[in-house]
């Protein structure tokens, strides 16, 4: 029990002289994909991407006054790879943040063609509430239930739920450009069309 006890010391020592990056050490991703799959689709239940705010980017509070607030950018393609709605989703410091694909997501196509069935998800972590202009903080963490029918089927059916973590991504420069311009084409040729909408926090379902 003894040794234990020194060899915990040591442990903590040298983690000290080290400057503390043991503890330190974490994910700094601040961009996250993912697909959805028999979004819209008769018979399927509904997907969800869920994303909450590590509390990372918090700092020692006044009470009352909040801090280490965080933007989910959300692009969503359809299967042609383009993009259809982007939308800016505020979370708060350990907050819980649920996104419907069939209401949120994919229910305000900019093309106002078919309803979109399949495609994907790009999330970038922000501390700026404008999805054309992100200001990358890392925070945002999340997952993604996936809707998967049964193969070698006449029809469409059963459906069966997945869920996964969204991908950590490298983010360079020409992507997050490109997220942000096509969204900003989006936003104002669009006329209200091309923009996703946002469930309140911390109302999961």
């Amino acid at each position: 029990m003894k040794k234990l006890g020194v060899l915990l010391f040591l442990a903590v020592a040298m983690t000290l002289l080290l400057g503390g990056n043991a503890l330190a050490q974490g994910d700094n991703s601040v961009y996250f994909v993912t697909y959805y799959s028999n979004a819209n689709t008769e018979g399927a239940p509904d997907a969800v991407v869920r994303l909450i705010n590590d509390g990372d980017a918090s700092t020692t509070q006044v009470e009352g006054v909040p801090n280490g607030n965080l933007w989910a950018s959300f692009y969503v393609f359809d299967d042609s790879q383009e993009m259809q709605e982007c939308c800016n989703c505020f979370v708060s410091a350990d907050g819980l943040l649920s996104e419907s694909v069939d209401k949120n997501l994919t229910a305000n196509e900019l093309t106002g063609r078919a309803e979109m069935s399949r495609g994907v998800i790009k999330v970038i972590s922000s501390s700026n509430p404008d999805p054309t202009n992100n200001k990358l903080k890392a925070g945002i963490r999340g997952w993604a239930t996936h809707i998967q029918a049964f193969a070698n089927q006449p029809t469409r059916g059963p459906f069966y739920v997945t869920e996964t973590p969204l991908a950590d991504s490298n983010l360079v420069s020409a992507e997050q450009q490109a997220l942000q311009q096509s969204c900003s084409f989006a936003i104002t040729l669009g006329s209200g069309f091309g923009v996703c909408s946002c469930t309140p926090e911390d109302h999961d379902f």
